[in-house]
């Protein structure tokens, strides 16, 4: 009996999306099917199968295979679904009350940052970026701290063809400079959104990464830079980054 015949059928997409889900690169077919232990023909034709139902695509290469917004969508909604996110917000209303400034965990999209939880400052005079918000890449606190996780080789690529629109005059346009930044962000484990997305306004970005350092989200806040200067937001940082550490903790624990 072939290892592929002792894996049940409806067991196999699992699998596929499991190994996909747990690299760090992009994955080819045949890549896939000696990590399953599947054979080409039928781990082809699966593959296939989760591409056109949005569970996998193509990478930037066209060669590698990666997990599609379905299966970030669904991953999102189990975590969602249990006791989890309960702790989660509740972390989030901590960091809240104890910066007094709106937090938010925000998570990648095929459209950008996507805003799935949030704690609203009681200032009167606040942001409103509410959940379901698509906010850019480039120019975002959360943004940031999420290419800067990319591998370098793959970063590069996406930022060569990302549209680096100017929000404001401190939007990072160009490729390089923001490139150097994005290597700056990955070796301090945060990011400053100094009025890049929002004149006026200022953020700081963390990484949430699960038990084996993989990023899966950012927490961050954004306040007012007449409430909030760059010097008060970087002073936060700490603060934030023990909140991402509980993330961790809550989300991916055994």
């Amino acid at each position: 009996m072939t290892e592929s015949a002792r894996i049940p059928s409806n067991l196999r997409p699992f699998l596929i999306m499991e190994i996909v889900g747990k690299s760090t690169n992009a994955m080819s077919p045949a890549e896939i099917g000696r990590a399953v232990g599947l054979g080409k023909q039928t781990t082809h034709r699966l593959c296939a199968t989760l591409q056109e139902e949005g569970f996998l695509v193509r990478d930037e290469s066209g060669k590698g295979l990666r997990p599609g917004r379905r299966a970030r969508m669904m991953a999102t909604g189990i975590i969602h679904s249990s006791s989890a996110h309960i702790q989660r917000h509740q972390i989030l209303s901590n960091l809240a009350s104890s910066i007094g400034e709106t937090i938010n965990y925000v998570v990648p999209e095929d459209r950008g940052m996507a805003y799935h939880d949030r704690v609203e400052t009681n200032w009167a005079f606040r942001i409103q970026l509410p959940i379901g918000t698509h906010v850019p890449f480039h120019c975002t606190a959360s943004g940031k701290a999420y290419l800067a996780s990319i591998p370098r080789a793959e970063r590069k690529r996406l930022v060569n063809v990302m549209d680096l629109k100017a929000y404001t005059e401190g939007t990072i346009t160009d490729p390089e400079k923001l490139l150097a930044e994005l290597a700056q962000i990955a070796k301090q484990g945060f990011a400053l959104d100094h009025q890049e997305f929002i004149e006026g306004m200022v953020a700081i970005g963390v990484p949430v990464v699960d038990s084996q350092g993989r990023y899966c989200a950012s927490v961050a806040f954004h306040g007012p830079i007449q409430r909030v200067s760059v010097t008060d937001a970087l002073a936060m940082t700490p603060v934030i980054q023990a909140a991402s550490k509980q993330l961790t903790d809550t989300l991916f624990s055994a």
